[in-house]
């Protein structure tokens, strides 16, 4: 494989763990922070490790501040876009406006928009909308799936898919990312893989509300309790096959959405406030917790909720359909109790046998 120049924009913790396979694989990294990233970047020079990695980046990656993203990406042979989804509109304004359109760019960012008619586009798509809108033609691909950035940089076995239009461009990324430990999937499928890597967020949320809810009625050392939460992984993975559905999503993109859900119900900052909601805290205590935590499940449960209200409203959907994301809303926005509705969570099909 010919060796491959790499800029990583966005020092945070995806971002960062994909240096790891990336300079393993023999390219020369870059890792630029955003002007949020100061001290990120401070430490990295210093010790050559991210602040919250238990272990050192490999010897030869190279840090860069903000201002010197210009000069990192200069011949780059692709761009990785490391912000999280509070970054979006600024990625858009500062990179992708002025990054040569000719330049590959791969984002980590999970999320979804919705438009006014209850439609949900990725933000590659809103990126690549917003740009014609500046006369730049721009196709941006995207990373999904189970990978944690922690295991990532403990070298974990872990599967993700690339994703975009181009075929050639997806199989150079891989080509240049692919390690023994991270393996990579491709498809075509831009809006099915990255609707259901993000709609993976809000369930996970809900979904740990029943540890929390166990822990309240329970105590907290009342040990692992399954029942509750295959329950309401079943309920979440019910929800997203029909939301997928929606989206027009492949097969496999819906698989790997389940799977992204199960590693993020068991670890990361969506578990920890969903487990806080659940114990019975209301919303704001548990922003207050855990205070400074980027919390993006919280986003894409509220967005997703009112995409689906607006095609219940013009009567394009159930929401009976979908009682698990209305119950996170309201424990979100109206101040419900996170008791999760586990009868509206049955069916009955005896009613369809003749």
């Amino acid at each position: 494989m010919a060796k491959k120049t790499i800029t990583i924009i966005g020092s945070g913790m995806m971002g960062s763990a994909l240096a790891f396979p990336a300079f393993e694989n023999g390219n020369e990294v870059r890792l630029v922070g955003t002007p949020l990233d100061k001290e990120i970047i401070d430490a990295c020079k210093a010790v050559n490790q991210h602040p919250k990695f238990d272990y050192p980046f490999p010897k030869g990656v190279k840090y860069y501040y903000y201002e010197q993203w210009k000069e990192a990406a200069a011949g780059a042979d692709f761009i990785i876009g490391g912000v999280s989804s509070f970054g979006v509109d600024w990625f858009l304004e500062n990179i992708l406006s002025e990054l040569d359109p000719e330049v590959p760019v791969l984002s980590v960012t999970k999320g979804l928009i919705n438009l006014e008619d209850g439609t949900l586009i990725s933000y590659p798509e809103y990126w690549k909308r917003e740009l014609a809108k500046k006369g730049i033609h721009r196709e941006i691909c995207a990373i999904g799936g189970p990978c944690t950035s922690y295991e990532l940089v403990f070298h974990d076995q872990s599967e993700v898919a690339f994703c975009g239009k181009d075929t050639a461009t997806i199989r150079m990324m891989k080509e240049a990312m692919q390690t023994s430990y991270y393996h990579i999937s491709l498809t075509n499928d831009v809006e099915g893989l990255e609707s259901a890597v993000a709609l993976k967020n809000g369930y996970a949320l809900a979904i740990a509300m029943s540890i929390g809810l166990v822990n309240r009625h329970h105590g907290a050392d009342a040990g692992l309790h399954f029942n509750s939460q295959a329950a309401a992984f079943y309920q979440g993975v019910k929800e997203m096959r029909y939301l997928l559905e929606i989206q027009g999503a492949s097969r496999n993109c819906e698989n790997i959405g389940i799977g992204d859900l199960y590693v993020t119900v068991y670890g990361g900052r969506t578990r920890k406030v969903g487990i806080l909601l659940g114990e019975g805290k209301t919303y704001q205590e548990a922003l207050d917790i855990l205070a400074g935590v980027t919390l993006e499940s919280l986003v894409v449960s509220r967005r997703v909720y009112a995409a689906m209200d607006r095609k219940a409203q013009r009567g394009l959907v159930d929401l009976r359909k979908f009682p698990m994301l209305c119950h996170t809303a309201a424990v979100l926005d109206e101040g419900k109790d996170a008791e999760l509705p586990w009868e509206a969570f049955t069916f009955d099909e005896t009613d369809q046998v003749k």
